[in-house]
């Protein structure tokens, strides 16, 4: 019998028979290594354990320790949720079942709605068929074959989801009774799963697309330990309470309205001041660093978007006001502010003296956004962000973007956030022509540069194909929710386009017109997922510089409320947001109020106060903090709100 090279992680090389099993290989490696596999991976590809080895490879073995263990271990659990709600209810129809980020969803169509009280008998039919310890085995059929095989089950889905297979051959899997259309790869068993927990009902429409039918998602997730199941659950129970569509409503943050949409949230008076707090902030930190801000209409008639691009390629992601068939103007909410900055840069000629000039506006956008996506203020359809543009040489490229970064980690450092983010270098995709401007030369440069640039910096970035915007590569900065769900906080992108669509020019040197280099950015991002983030992170204890209510002063006695408000008046006229309470309320449930609104420092002030010239002060965190001179005590906060300082 042929033999064959297997090359392990650590260079070592066994020799097998052609036709081995991977399992075989991992068993010979060690036993307690087979008993905690999921899977393996051969020449970089996934895997099932059982799978065959017929060629010299290299191979890793893959347990639940690994990010792809997770997901193979997450989709097979999926199969077994799919496999117990068709015992239980043998008419639901099957769409799809992936792995995603924190455990696995199964999307079905009922024919009679089910609720978060089915869980219980779903998880003790799924519990059944892993004690079966059911053999998962993967089969392969023609796609002809399979679309029979789908249309004879009545499985709708399935039968949309194996016509649109590119190949031939559509691969299965079985367990017990259950047969699903799957890529894979699976557990070798369905005992392999050791704990799971079914969390969420949600609706989802059938492939993303609102005008499709709306299916039931059932979400969960499973782990090789139990105890491990319990720590992922008490988390996701806290994420619950720090959820900021939650605590944001509750303190008064924001609200929103069915009269008024989706998407659409109110900031209510304290989103309202922490929004000021923050645009403040930025736009005095930005002009310190050389912008210079501008203020351009909302909406455009529909030619500066045809000249940008935007029509062509972001037409359905704008709010469009008219009908070019009918009217003689058609205008469109402005979904970014770049075309406007442009017109007013192509005001007056310019020299290569004059750059880099570098544009910000606090720019309110509105983006047609899909109603499945909305979530609190993370995703909206009107929001406020931080923008800008720097044109630019070519020689400047390099050191503008340093510097945009450099302003990028101030601010995300001054709001605590810095580092709970990740970066993301975003290109494009040539085979999605109708995403971008085409035009492989110029985006193959464009991507090199931004590359090159990246990594003299030494910035640690994962890679994205297709998610470049439709005029350039960008630096996608991420982050995540409470709940682990990861979005785009800000961006920096490289344009070499769109100069030349707006017919920018500068006068370099030798007296020639060239196109400038653009970079597209953000310092904060969009406010009001910064805003949700920050709800989040701080549970609604806002930092003390942050906070739109810092002080509350609190009187103990009638005679006491005058000199409380002397005490707000010197404090306010000092920058310190500071209320009175002077309501007839015994002070202990002032206290407590004060303490559910989150306000970092409460001033009581009774007779014995007004009298020695003091104030006691305590703290939502650190408690009573004794008595203070309230000069002494100013001097201190305006140096935390200075040196934004988070611990307060």
């Amino acid at each position: 019998m042929a033999q064959i090279k297997i090359t392990l992680p650590d260079g070592s090389v066994k020799e097998a028979e052609k036709g081995v099993s991977a399992a075989e290989i991992v068993k010979s490696i060690s036993e307690g290594l087979y008993r905690n596999a999921v899977a393996v991976k051969i020449d970089g590809e996934a895997r099932d354990l059982n799978c065959v080895l017929d060629a010299d490879c290299d191979f890793k073995v893959l347990t639940f320790a690994d990010d792809e263990g997770k997901q193979v271990y997450w989709h097979t659990a999926s199969h077994v949720l799919a496999q117990a709600v068709k015992r239980i209810f043998p008419t639901a129809k099957l769409a799809i079942g992936p792995a995603i980020k924190t455990g696995f969803y199964y999307d079905f169509e009922f024919k009679t709605g089910i609720t978060q009280d089915d869980f219980a008998k779903i998880e003790s039919e799924m519990q059944k068929i892993v004690k079966a310890d059911f053999v998962i085995e993967r089969k392969e059929m023609s796609k002809k074959d399979a679309v029979k095989y789908f249309e004879k089950l009545g499985e709708e889905y399935k039968v949309q989801l194996a016509e649109d297979i590119g190949d031939d051959t559509v691969s299965f899997y079985t367990q017990g009774e259950f047969t699903d259309l799957c890529r894979g790869p699976h557990l070798p068993s369905t005992g392999k799963i050791k704990a799971f927990k079914l969390t969420q009902l949600a609706g989802a429409y059938w492939r993303g697309n609102e005008n499709n039918k709306m299916l039931t998602r059932i979400y969960g997730t499973a782990y090789d330990k139990k105890k491990d199941l319990d720590e992922y659950l008490a988390k996701v129970e806290e994420a619950k309470k720090r959820d900021h569509n939650k605590i944001g409503r509750e303190l008064g943050y924001f609200m929103t309205d069915e009269n008024i949409g989706q998407g659409l949230p109110l900031l209510m008076p304290k989103g309202t001041q922490l929004y000021q707090t923050l645009t403040r902030f930025v736009e005095d930190e930005e002009r310190r660093r050389g912008y210079v801000r501008t203020k351009t209409p909302y909406m455009a008639k529909s030619n500066l978007y045809k000249i940008s691009g935007h029509w062509d390629h972001y037409l359905d992601g704008m709010f469009v006001i008219g009908d070019e068939k009918k009217d003689k103007e058609v205008f469109a909410l402005r979904p970014m502010t770049c075309p406007f900055q442009y017109t007013i840069y192509n005001n007056g000629l310019k020299s290569y003296r004059d750059l880099p000039i570098r544009y910000g506006e606090t720019s309110t956008l509105f983006r047609n956004e899909s109603s499945g996506e909305m979530h609190g203020l993370i995703r909206v359809r009107q929001f406020t962000i931080s923008e800008g543009h720097i044109v630019c040489t070519p020689e400047q490229l390099e050191s503008e973007f340093r510097g945009v970064l450099d302003l990028i980690k101030y601010v995300m450092s001054c709001v605590g956030l810095y580092g709970d983010l990740s970066f993301r270098f975003s290109r494009w995709d040539p085979n999605n022509k109708e995403k971008y401007i085409y035009e492989p030369e110029v985006w193959a440069k464009a991507e090199a540069t931004l590359k090159q640039i990246l990594d003299h910096i030494g910035l640690d970035y994962v890679e994205a194909v297709d998610e470049a915007a439709f005029y350039g590569p960008k630096l996608d900065i991420q982050i995540s929710n409470v709940y682990g769900k990861e979005d785009t906080l800000i961006t920096i992108q490289i344009d070499m386009f769109l100069a030349k669509n707006f017919n920018m020019t500068y006068v370099d040197e030798n007296g020639e017109r060239q196109h400038p280099y653009i970079i597209h950015r953000t310092s904060i991002g969009c406010y009001e997922r910064t805003i949700a983030l920050l709800l989040e992170k701080y549970a609604g204890a806002m930092p003390f510089w942050l906070a739109p209510t810092q002080v509350k002063v609190l009187s103990i006695t009638d005679r006491a409320a005058e000199r409380a408000n002397e005490i707000r008046d010197l404090l306010e006229e000092n920058g310190i947001r500071t209320e009175v309470d002077n309501r007839n309320e015994k002070i202990g449930y002032k206290i407590r109020e004060a303490q559910l609104e989150k306000v970092p420092y409460m001033l009581i002030l009774g007779d014995k106060e007004v009298e020695n010239g003091v104030v006691s002060v305590r703290h939502r965190k650190n408690g009573d903090l004794g008595q203070m001179d309230i000069n002494e005590l100013l001097k201190i906060m305006l140096a935390d709100v200075k040196n934004k300082n988070l611990e307060v």
